[in-house]
């Protein structure tokens, strides 16, 4: 290419960015097309992101977002968070408001801009960041932010994905990467049509993928994760720098091998806490109990807290430390969890786990940096414990549902490798309720039932109880309750000592015209605390594959006493439901002034086809009717 036609295209793009600064028409909302509007707060004019890998230690991320705000919802989306640390430099910020035609109504200044310490549960922590946001309630309008941060690592190199929301759009999004030839990048795309473009330049290569119009994504009940739901990239180093460190991440062997070496020799206990480890396991023959007994000590005498300092957000605090301070995050629990069973004799290992209540996949066929969380496996002969170092309530070998049913990735000098943890079934996940309840001539009331709880059901409770006071879990008990007029004059909880964790919930409840009276003839749903199902709109263009991401069995039964002198004139049949979802029964029956309910829902976990959305419709509608039908005693 010449100099003169170079120096031309240099001018345009000079003039073109003049221009927009200026404040002509760029971005006119007006010329969005409808299909982008369409269910939308947010329209994404342009989404760029720029990965350029100048070396190991030197990784430059550029991002260009030009937004379209359609409403209130839109606005609260479209903020500029930056986060900067020891490893993550600020390069430069800038930012600019349009109104609807697209005119030029303020820049960003770096006084509007707020810098505040990323600290949330963290004792101490590096993290930073810079906050923004144009405070502008006239719709629509058009918000552009420019940043540029360096990252002194190769083994962070961010996903792309420009639709963020379900209800964002995007009409033009962009990633280029551009990196040494002699370097080895690894990338994946995930619903991508066609192939990214590749050029070489330089001694550079270069790689564009590009989306447009992309519409919005429909929020659906119970379905597969986001990421699995819109165009993504994923990137990964093969070789890469971390602070002084040098890994690999080819392979997931390699990823967890690097995790051992940056953590060797951090599980060093003081003297007087391996004297207190033989104290309390010497003489204890089962190795279940000594791992009992020393989860217990952590879980007694030591707190979780959140340490980022420096490289902290991977490699951990010693194990000194944590026997010194009597804190630590979830990596400097786990690795003294680990220490103490060392010292009595027992091998363990770190984990990584990608947690979150509904993050139960990984990209397996990917190995990289996927992982936020980190807990304790601790393998046996002919079973495996596994323990959540941060807890101070959870029993030993039990995984709740921040960390269940999922990929994980063990840290072994030589044998890292990708393990599930433990998925909870049917027979672990119960609620099993009783309910005796009496009921005058006027309608009202008296209900006394228990209620046991076990495995991932007892979660939310258990949570509770250790958290929140008494008036906020009969709050949150009130809440969940589908009751029209009463009052709870009992309430207990008792945790059980059990393998499975279970809790015992038992209530007292007076309400006010449960059953309608009417002249000789007595209305009332006999299933009193258990109604479940709900309506589910017919949706013939469902797109997501239904995900339910664990099993559960309800079983309730239910005594009634009624006045004397009524006889049923009419009760609901029975139901009985079988599909590929679970199944569901419901019957009633009366002897004497006596009515017994019964019901039993049981839901299966498993990923089926979006076709098969019918038939959950139907499925559930059966139990919304089920659930809240009515039966008619007359008086004789």
């Amino acid at each position: 290419m010449c100099k003169r036609l170079t120096l031309s295209i240099l001018l345009f793009l000079v003039a073109v960015s003049q221009a927009a600064w200026a404040g002509d028409p760029v971005y006119p909302a007006g010329t969005i097309p409808d299909s982008l509007k369409k269910n939308a707060h947010l329209v994404k004019r342009i989404d760029e992101m720029t990965v350029k890998i100048n070396d190991l230690s030197d990784v430059r991320f550029i991002t260009h977002t030009v937004a379209t705000v359609l409403d209130e919802a839109g606005a609260e989306q479209m903020s500029l968070e930056t986060y900067y640390d020891k490893l993550r430099e600020i390069r430069s910020i800038s930012g600019a408001l349009y109104d609807a035609d697209g005119k030029l109504l303020k820049r960003l200044k770096q006084s509007d801009i707020r810098d505040v310490s990323v600290m949330g549960g963290s004792l101490m922590s590096d993290d930073r960041v810079k906050l923004h946001q144009f405070h502008y309630n006239v719709y629509p309008h058009t918000v552009e932010y420019e940043t540029e941060v360096r990252i002194k690592t190769t083994a962070l190199i961010p996903r792309w994905q420009p639709q963020s929301s379900f209800f964002t759009t995007v009409e033009k999004g962009r990633l280029t990467v551009i990196y040494p030839e002699n370097y080895e990048l690894r990338y994946s795309s995930y619903l991508y049509d066609g192939k990214p473009v590749i050029v070489s330049d330089k001694g550079n290569k270069r790689i564009t993928w590009e989306v447009n119009q992309l519409p919005a994504l429909k929020y659906e009940i119970n379905a597969v994760e986001f990421y699995q739901r819109t165009p993504s990239v994923f990137l990964a180093p093969t070789d890469f720098e971390y602070g002084d460190y040098k890994g690999k991440m080819t392979t997931w062997k390699d990823y967890g091998n690097f995790n051992y070496k940056l953590n060797e020799g951090r599980d060093i206990l003081p003297d007087n806490i391996k004297a207190k480890v033989h104290e309390l396991t010497n003489g204890v023959n089962s190795r279940e109990e000594k791992i009992r007994i020393l989860y217990k000590f952590l879980q007694k005498n030591y707190r979780y807290i959140s340490i980022q300092l420096g490289i902290g957000g991977w490699q951990t605090f010693d194990a000194t430390s944590v026997a010194v301070n009597g804190y630590g995050d979830c990596k400097a629990l786990s690795n003294y969890m680990m220490a103490l069973l060392k010292e009595a004799g027992i091998k363990s290992n770190c984990v990584l786990v990608k947690a979150g209540g509904g993050e139960h996949t990984l990209r397996e066929d990917f190995p990289s940096s996927q992982f936020n969380h980190v807990i304790l496996c601790v393998p046996g002969a002919k079973d495996t414990t596994w323990l959540e170092c941060t807890s101070n309530t959870v029993s030993a070998g039990y995984l709740g549902y921040f960390t269940d049913d999922r990929p994980v990735l063990l840290v072994d000098a030589e044998n890292s490798k990708l393990i599930h943890t433990p998925a909870y079934g049917m027979d672990c996940n119960g609620q099993v309720r009783h309910v005796d309840a009496v009921i005058d001539s006027a309608g009202n009331i008296d209900i006394k039932s228990t209620t046991v709880y076990s495995g991932l059901q007892q979660d939310d409770l258990r949570d509770n109880l250790h958290s929140m006071s008494r008036e906020k879990q009969l709050e949150e008990l009130r809440e969940g309750l589908d009751l029209s007029s009463y009052d709870i004059n009992n309430y207990q909880c008792t945790e059980l000592e059990t393998q499975m964790p279970s809790i015992e919930e038992k209530l007292g409840i007076k309400g006010n015209n449960y059953a309608t009276v009417t002249g000789k003839r007595m209305f009332l749903v006999p299933n009193i605390l258990t109604r479940g199902g709900m309506k589910l709109e017919a949706d013939e263009t469902r797109k997501s594959d239904i995900k339910f991401n664990f099993a559960y069995r309800d079983v309730d039964s239910v005594t009634i006493s009624f006045p004397a002198g009524y006889k049923p004139e009419s009760l609901p049949a029975a139901v009985a439901v079988t599909t590929k979802f679970g199944n569901y029964n419901a019957a009633v029956s009366i002897r004497g002034n006596t009515l017994t309910y019964t019901r039993k829902m049981e839901r299966k976990a498993g990923t089926f086809p979006a076709a098969d959305y019918p038939e959950l419709v139907r499925f559930y509608a059966t139990m919304l009717r089920s659930d809240r039908s009515w039966l008619v005693l007359v008086k004789e």
